[in-house]
């Protein structure tokens, strides 16, 4: 439930989100979930967290990340830390659970309503606090995938639940047509 005349604030949980939408198979066009938000009311900031891999040369999120960027999204990341885990294999840490926190607990006296991407249930705390300080919260994942990406928990903490499957019309992008791959000489065999 929505009302046009509120002050709105998006916190989206950028790796929670996509792991999401990925279980659910699909895109998510940013441009588009903005303007869903904008139409819902008065959309004040659409914050996006994620951590970066600051060593690699090429990152798949970074252009992802500029072009949010340029489009009216607050940016919040950090580096990620590396390490090997006891079976020798190599793992990323990157948590934004603590910024996107004290983030959403900054503005809660200038909004009426967060809408939060994440399913994550350590965000339990958080929900019940910005309640408290009379802001409706609204958590934005999905039952919908096995495992559900959503805690129970927060779910139930939440004014209000939206499965991310039934925004797919409204914010999904259209499947890209995947061409074949161009053949070429050495491809075909031919001399």
């Amino acid at each position: 439930m929505f009302y046009k005349d509120e002050r709105l604030a998006l916190f989206i949980d950028g790796s929670n989100l996509y792991a999401a939408a990925k279980a659910l198979g699909f895109d998510i066009d940013y441009k588009l979930l903005r303007q869903e938000f904008m139409r819902r009311g008065k959309l004040l900031r659409a914050f996006y967290y994620t951590a970066l891999l600051e060593n690699d040369e090429y990152s798949p999120i970074r252009p992802l990340v500029d072009w949010l960027h340029y489009n009216g999204f607050t940016m919040v990341t950090k580096p990620a830390k590396e390490y090997t885990d006891s079976m020798g294999r190599r793992k990323v840490k990157g948590n934004m659970d603590i910024e996107l926190t004290v983030d959403a607990m900054e503005l809660a006296p200038r909004v009426d309503h967060i809408v939060l991407f994440s399913g994550d249930g350590d965000f339990r705390p958080l929900v019940a606090s910005l309640q408290r300080q009379g802001v409706r919260v609204s958590v934005v994942s999905t039952i919908r995938s096995q495992p559900p990406m959503i805690s129970d928990d927060l779910r139930r903490q939440a004014d209000n639940f939206i499965e991310l499957e039934e925004l797919r019309e409204v914010i999904g992008r259209p499947p890209r047509d995947v061409p074949a791959e161009p053949r070429t000489v050495a491809a075909t065999g031919a001399k």
